[in-house]
């Protein structure tokens, strides 16, 4: 296995420059990528450096990628393969994100010690339509965002469930399976080092590379696919989809892997690993996003703006130029926040993250009076939000014990004279202060309360 792969990497070396047989803007998603570090093999290393740029060049092609529906959310683990499917959407070809539907309840096996948990029925179907919905909302964003400045291939988001809901496991194995050698199967990677676990390996995931090879096969016919994207665990299936369409079809696909993206520290990125930053705002909110990226180490940053932005590469040199002379103010962090923020969650979003960011970091009223019901509850997530209704005269005490931010009696007295509490960032001493709109209460009908270093109450106030 190690020798095709050193081959690719001399191949894929060659097109980080001009290459001849580059003849067109279709064929720029290859150099510019491979130049970011977006790509980092091709399959099959012997073909590839000589048809991979005449096919690109010849005219638009269909690229796919696969997402396996493991959960209702894509993670920043995953927003690699979308970028690399815009990147060649951008440049005039067709993509098509492929949500594994019905592959998901057998369990992709690479690069897993243990076998996946099975999901049922339901729980796939939910976890479908969390996928689809994070892919067409990055796809739709990065219209709107002006998708490259000039016409991109067509994008279209597919559930592979689709061609096997009416096949039989006998008629499959019959039409298809017969193609496949087992020996070829055994001596893959990820099939090896599972035998190799005392856990072993199923008869299902053992399968599972028959599937992957029959979706690539299923939208080369349908579609004309004969590109793959995908990461670099997944080399095994993407040979067994171009073996088996070479067998079947006589023709030849490519693959092409991308890296799997750790920090420098050596976490990945990914669900697995348990720092799972997720693309869903159900399950990461715009402000977490946005500060995630804030929060990457100098040594991380310019790899990180090449691989998950579309800025142009003399853009980020001169960025990390600024930073070098003026490293505190973390530019290159703030602008990989923005542009990730505004790829995944809109432009929206992004103002929503900022908004959070000032209210939080910079106790800004102004922001704070700004924000929703919802971004005051993703900021604050621990803290319990309560809607009450506001009467006449009330006073800051009463606010405080309705939603039991401070004990009964006079100790609850006393935190509050003593300067424990804050609403909206402003310390209150007088127990018996009048409620007002504007002070108290923000222009939006909220309250922050915040009692002693990290304790906070949202009130919203009705009637206001």
């Amino acid at each position: 296995m190690a020798a095709p792969i050193i081959h690719a990497l001399r191949s894929l070396r060659r097109f980080s420059r001009p290459h001849s047989r580059c003849l067109s803007g279709l064929c720029d998603p290859l150099v510019s990528g491979t130049r970011r570090g977006l790509f980092k093999d091709v399959f099959p290393a012997e073909t590839a450096r000589v048809q991979l740029p005449e096919l690109l060049s010849s005219g638009p092609q269909t690229v796919y990628c696969g997402f396996d529906p493991t959960a209702d959310s894509l993670h920043v683990g995953n927003l690699l393969a979308v970028l690399g499917l815009l990147h060649f959407h951008r440049a005039g070809h067709h993509v098509i994100a492929v949500v594994g539907g019905a592959t998901a309840q057998i369990g992709d096996p690479s690069g897993r010690q243990q076998e996946r948990a099975a999901l049922s029925p339901e729980r796939v179907a939910e976890n479908v339509r969390g996928i689809r919905e994070s892919l067409q909302r990055i796809f739709s964003q990065h219209e709107a965002l002006g998708g490259g400045g000039q016409p991109g291939g067509r994008v279209t988001v597919l559930d592979n469930a689709a061609w096997y809901r009416h096949r039989s496991a006998v008629e499959f194995l019959a039409s298809v399976g017969r193609h496949f050698r087992m020996g070829t199967m055994l001596s893959r990677q990820s099939v090896q080092s599972r035998l190799a676990a005392p856990e072993g390996m199923s008869l299902a995931e053992f399968t599972y590379q028959v599937f992957q090879a029959y979706d690539f096969y299923y939208l080369h016919q349908k579609h004309g696919c004969k590109i793959q994207l995908g990461g670099t665990d997944q080399l095994g299936n993407l040979m067994s989809g171009h073996e088996f369409i070479q067998r079947t079809a006589g023709e030849d696909v490519f693959g092409i892997l991308l890296p799997l993206i750790t920090s420098s520290s050596g976490d990945k990125l990914g669900k697995s690993a348990g720092n799972a930053v997720w693309l869903n705002r159900d399950r990461t909110s715009p402000f977490e996003f946005y500060q995630y990226f804030v929060r990457q180490r100098d040594s991380d940053v310019e790899r990180f703006l090449k691989l998950f932005t579309f800025l142009p590469l003399p853009e980020i040199r001169h960025i990390m130029e600024q930073h070098a002379k003026e490293p505190e103010k973390r530019i290159p962090q703030k602008r990989l926040a923005a542009e990730v923020t505004k790829l995944v969650h809109g432009k929206e979003g992004l103002e929503s993250a900022k908004r959070c960011t000032q209210a939080l970091y910079h106790s800004s009223i102004e922001a704070l009076a700004a924000m929703s019901d919802q971004e005051l509850q993703e900021l604050f997530q621990e803290a319990p939000f309560a809607e009450l209704l506001l009467e006449p005269g009330t006073r800051v005490l009463d606010a405080c014990l309705k939603v039991s931010a401070i004990p009964e009696g006079p100790r609850g007295f006393d935190i509050l004279s003593s300067g424990g509490v804050s609403f909206n960032h402003v310390r209150v001493t007088n127990p018996d202060e009048v409620l007002v709109v504007g002070q108290h209460i923000l222009s939006n009908g909220l309250s922050l309360i915040k009692v002693g270093k990290k304790n906070f109450y949202i009130v919203k106030w009705l009637h206001v």
